[in-house]
């Protein structure tokens, strides 16, 4: 019998299913990875905006992990929207604890129409407490340069601030560039501490890419649990993330969400 590899996505509930848990679900099952969660918050919200924020106690998003550990150990988890730094010591104690190693974290700070997602003062236990656990963490450019303190414009630029990022103790940096300057191409950098791969794919002019971060780095955290390297995983991420944009569901009246169905669909019909 083959093995069933587990995944776990410890962040907020989005209404929509766009984001957050939802979308992390959702790209488990496509990816062929049991999916498991801990919320930390739930939201309203739609693709045109987050109409509320409601943080879960500490204390809950504690025992779901502890329950979660106690009977279905993840191969690997990610980190999304976890609010505050009281969420965010909790769940660190939790990894620690637990020696889960195999860890994402999304550095979720700002939804796609602005609502904050991580209250100011838990930047700091961001960076100190979470982090330096983080086999990978995944910032777009926005959130790189808030953990780096440096403004982000050149691709120079992208490379210093992951060595900034990296030095906060996560094994790797992959840094997104969806918000870079305009071009045809979008460049993603992942930094091991020695050297940096660009991961490059067409820019798609779209204005549904709702969830782009939850997915991309869902997907990441899908291909560890089943066993990949991380350049492997980020480079099946990139993958999964270039086929659900590109093939847009055009949902919503806003920011629309990407179609997690897109990825199997494209196999399948490659395939075929």
């Amino acid at each position: 019998m083959v093995a069933i590899r587990k995944a776990l996505t410890v962040a907020g509930s989005d209404s929509g299913g766009g984001a957050g848990i939802q979308a992390d679900l959702k790209t488990f099952q496509e990816l062929g990875v049991y999916g498991m969660s801990a919320i930390t918050a739930v939201t309203a919200q739609n693709t045109l905006g987050v109409q509320g924020v409601f943080p879960l106690q500490a204390d809950a998003v504690k025992a779901q992990l502890e329950s979660i550990a106690a009977d279905l150990a993840p191969d690997a988890l990610k980190t999304g929207m976890l609010f505050n730094s009281e969420i965010i010591r909790t769940v660190a104690g939790q990894v620690r604890a637990y020696g889960w190693d195999k860890l994402v974290v999304d550095p979720v700070m700002v939804a796609k129409g602005g609502a904050a997602l991580l209250q100011p003062e838990a930047v700091d236990a961001l960076v100190g407490e979470l982090l330096p656990l983080a086999l990978v963490v995944t910032p777009n450019i926005p959130e790189a340069e808030l953990l780096s303190g440096m403004p982000i414009v050149s691709i120079q630029d992208r490379k210093a601030a992951a060595r900034i990022i990296h030095a906060m103790g996560p094994g790797y940096v992959l840094l997104k560039g969806g918000h870079g300057p305009d071009s045809e191409t979008v460049t993603d950098l992942l930094y091991d501490g020695t050297g940096f791969t660009a991961l490059e794919s067409p820019r798609i002019p779209t204005r549904h890419t709702h969830g782009t971060g939850c997915t991309y780095s869902a997907a990441l955290t899908a291909a560890l649990a089943g066993g990949a390297s991380v350049p492997e995983a980020a480079n099946l991420a990139k993958a999964f993330i270039s086929a659900a944009i590109g093939d847009g569901l055009g949902i919503g009246s806003g920011h629309g969400p990407t179609n997690h169905f897109a990825f199997r669909n494209r196999q399948v019909r490659e395939r075929g």
